[in-house]
């Protein structure tokens, strides 16, 4: 693949973004497929694909928490990164790669030693049944042991793309999510593995990609490399990483607890059918989610570079074109969505008492989805320009303020029962994407535009 690397200082904005946002939204499409192949092989499974679906789907909480520690540190040090290249100081930029690194390893470790030591109460907390319960262990027993790998793809990628290199990124998941996509079958089905097969075909194809970003991060094509004596930890490095991560980490946080309470809650209402449902629907989310991540996370490097260098008249146009961009996107997803409901939920399980039940709470579930664009836009813009408190309060009002109480007082209330759990998801998307966006539009743009103007 050829190498090519995005000057952020120079030319249209909106090419700018495109040139690392398209790249990177194919790597995201690519790595969604590691979990993705998993569930729909895994829903095939003669006689318990549904059972081991529904059993993988308990392990999402844990999964969600791993990647929210991926996110606290990724997330954190690489707009902080692109900041520094923007004011030309490489070699803080180094410094700030190599903590984030650091502090990769470090988690990685602790996290896979907890999950190991706990995750039988956490599975039956989370929803399992003695009858999925079996799948959920044999999942999680062996997902743990890629932890590290998780760790390192997710969250040293970002600094590949922030240095211009979004077709490198996009072949750091492409080499993980194609070996997943031949290994999944293979051990599923040839070697009759089951639900053991998917989990061990991830981690090897997790581990493939985290050395193909270690080799870039340390060889002679990229700008900043990943140094030995840069990786000595700095508690205001550190500090500063997690300072602005943490909004991000609280978005996966918050969606592990909401997980939490979707399936135990789905669990006492609706019984193991319907948390094979929220399963499926949250598969659906994720695909349809992707391109709006890969467009947001695309635009954060070239806002962070161009606030870094002060030339603030080019984030006001990238957070416009973003804006439009994402919302048209979820416009048209929304749709496509109520005009096939059952093509989308067959991807995954083709059951028809799921499809069937699937069908109504798809429609709640989803309804209004544009509306979760301006929180993600907002978002975006929040962290890409170093703006940590607002990032975090909106992080933790959609999700802990909004979505866990109506998850758990909507069902008891008008006898809405299930339903009552899909009906949180668009009013908080709703009330959360409004607050953030709006807030975002009165504070931020402001400021950008009285910079703008002080030049």
């Amino acid at each position: 693949m050829k190498i090519h690397q995005t000057d952020f200082s120079k030319g249209n904005v909106n090419r700018n973004i495109l040139e690392v946002a398209v790249p990177m939204t194919m790597a995201q499409i690519l790595n969604l497929l590691y979990n993705i192949v998993d569930r729909i092989y895994i829903g095939r499974i003669p006689e318990a694909g549904t059972t081991a679906l529904t059993g993988v789907g308990i392990c999402f909480p844990i999964i969600t928490l791993i990647t929210a520690f991926t996110y606290l540190f990724g997330n954190g040090g690489s707009p902080l990164c692109s900041m520094e290249r923007g004011r030309g100081n490489h070699r803080e930029a180094e410094r700030l790669m190599g903590n984030t690194f650091s502090m990769l390893l470090l988690t990685g470790v602790l996290l896979m030693a907890v999950g190991y030591l706990f995750y039988d109460p956490l599975l039956h907390a989370f929803g399992a049944s003695d009858i999925t319960y079996p799948y959920a262990r044999d999942y999680i027993q062996i997902y743990l042991l890629g932890t590290l790998f998780v760790m390192i793809t997710l969250g040293m990628n970002p600094f590949i793309n922030n240095q211009g290199f979004g077709n490198m990124g996009m072949l750091t998941i492409l080499i993980g999510a194609v070996l997943n996509i031949i290994l999944d079958p293979l051990f599923i089905f040839v070697f009759h593995m089951g639900v053991k097969g998917a989990a061990t075909a991830t981690v090897l194809s997790q581990m493939c990609s985290a050395l193909w970003v270690l080799k870039f991060l340390t060889g002679k094509k990229a700008v900043l490399h990943l140094k030995k004596d840069a990786m000595r930890l700095s508690w205001s490095r550190v500090k500063s990483i997690m300072s602005l991560g943490i909004s991000s980490f609280m978005m996966a946080f918050t969606n592990s607890i909401v997980q939490v309470f979707c399936n135990t809650t789905l669990h006492q209402y609706g019984g193991d059918l319907y948390v094979g449902i929220m399963t499926v629907l949250n598969s659906i989310r994720e695909i349809t989610t992707t391109p709006v991540n890969g467009i947001t996370s695309g635009s954060s490097p070239v806002m962070s570079f161009n606030y870094g260098e002060g030339a603030y008249h080019r984030v006001r146009k990238a957070i416009r074109f973003v804006t439009v961009l994402c919302v048209s996107y979820t416009l048209i997803i929304w749709g496509l969505l109520k005009l096939f409901p059952e093509f989308f939920i067959r991807i995954f399980n083709n059951e028809p008492e799921l499809i069937s039940r699937g069908i109504p709470a798809l429609h709640i579930y989803f309804f209004g989805y544009c509306f979760m664009a301006l929180q993600f836009t907002a978002q975006c813009t929040f962290v890409a320009l170093g703006k940590a408190r607002k990032a975090t309060f909106f992080s933790i009002f959609r999700k802990v303020l909004i979505v866990v109480p109506l998850t758990v007082l909507l069902p008891g209330i008008g006898n809405l029962g299930v339903d009552g759990v899909f009906w949180a998801e668009p009013i908080s998307n709703l009330i959360g994407g409004c607050a953030s966006f709006f807030t975002m539009l009165l504070t931020v743009m402001p400021e950008l535009k009285k910079g703008a103007k002080g030049k």
